[in-house]
């Protein structure tokens, strides 16, 4: 069994939280430590992949970047769920929409992750498992959005493992059975969340619109990240 610190975590025992946000972008790890923590330490710089710890509203949290695509996301997330005792993972996250309705900046909830990955082929199942997170989170995140009247939306979103692909041929497909949005990280998240019997959460924010061609400046991605990142801080204070 490995020991901490794992070989990608450099946190000490005790350093990391109970619950972790999740952005694929260490600098959004720390842009969120630096403008939400108060107390903000970083326990892991391993690879260039922040991690902090802080307090928000007097409960500890802590935020740490998972890198891009489900291999990276599979890693961070076993070793802070198997070797630090981490109950609860959100993911928080830029995602391109598939469905017409969303617009940029638009909030969604993946309250199920389909995928064109082979990653769970990596669990041995004797079929196709259903990607899904925590129902506790996925609820209490949809009050606390209404509390912060914030507009989101809930649904199906696509986990995929390329980012250059053709988009009509490829995405078309998965649009036409209601799929809101693709981003590349969140089911290989609710399966390890699932195999160690944790809680995991994805929360995406509308960067860009994969049929129109339309796309968020980099000013409006941080005003809509914020946004995101306050959502998941509140779901994180509120979480046990």
């Amino acid at each position: 069994m490995i020991k901490i610190p794992t070989p990608h975590i450099g946190a000490q025992a005790g350093e990391v939280a109970k619950t972790v946000i999740m952005p694929g972008d260490p600098l959004r790890a720390k842009f969120v430590a630096e403008n939400f923590l108060a107390e903000a330490f970083c326990f892991t710089k391993v690879r260039g992949m922040y991690g902090y710890t802080g307090v928000y509203k007097g409960k500890k949290v802590s935020v740490m970047g998972s890198g891009m695509g489900m291999p990276s996301m599979g890693l961070y997330s076993y070793e802070l769920f198997n070797f630090y005792d981490v109950d609860n993972i959100i993911r928080i996250g830029t995602a391109g929409s598939l469905s017409e309705k969303l617009e940029l900046k638009d909030i969604v909830i993946g309250m199920g992750a389909c995928t064109d990955s082979n990653y769970a082929e990596h669990f041995d199942l004797p079929g196709i498992y259903a990607a899904t997170p925590s129902y506790k989170l996925l609820s209490k995140a949809v009050k606390k959005a209404k509390d912060l009247n914030l507009n989101v939306t809930v649904g199906n979103i696509l986990s995929s493992d390329v980012f250059y692909t053709d988009t009509q041929k490829n995405l078309k497909p998965w649009a036409e059975m209601g799929v809101l949005a693709v981003e590349m990280e969140s089911l290989a998240l609710y399966l390890n969340a699932a195999k160690s019997k944790k809680n995991a959460l994805c929360i995406l924010t509308i960067s860009d619109k994969i049929f129109k061609k339309e796309e968020l400046s980099s000013k409006e991605r941080q005003e809509g990240l914020s946004d995101m990142a306050k959502l998941a801080l509140e779901l994180a204070h509120e979480s046990k």
